[in-house]
């Protein structure tokens, strides 16, 4: 037996709880419709990215392509280890940081 008192108390946390959820969520969908219709919008009249030629992304700059970077933990020109680029994590290019991989700007 809950007293009447915590009950009404209850349903009214749960009437404001439950409303305030679903307008955070309608105004979620609705901010993202509007960035959505924007950014389709911008694409239509920008320029492609004079760094990248509009592909969004280019030829890593750290290991030029390799996939690898010479690396030892201290100088040692005798003991040299191949290490993955951390710039691509070895996927040879990177990111466009121009017009951050869209391809435009």
């Amino acid at each position: 037996m809950i007293p009447k008192q915590f009950r009404v108390l209850g349903k009214g946390a749960a009437i404001i709880c439950g409303g305030f959820l679903t307008l955070n969520l309608a105004a979620t969908v609705a901010i993202g419709a509007f960035r959505s219709v924007a950014e389709r919008k911008r694409k239509k009249f920008a320029l492609p990215c004079g760094i990248c030629k509009g592909k969004g992304f280019y030829l890593c700059k750290l290991c030029n392509g390799n996939a690898t970077i010479k690396w030892s933990p201290l100088y040692d020109p005798i003991h040299i280890n191949p290490c993955v680029c951390p710039t691509c994590d070895g996927n040879r290019v990177q990111r466009c940081l121009n017009c951050l991989g869209k391809g435009y700007s």
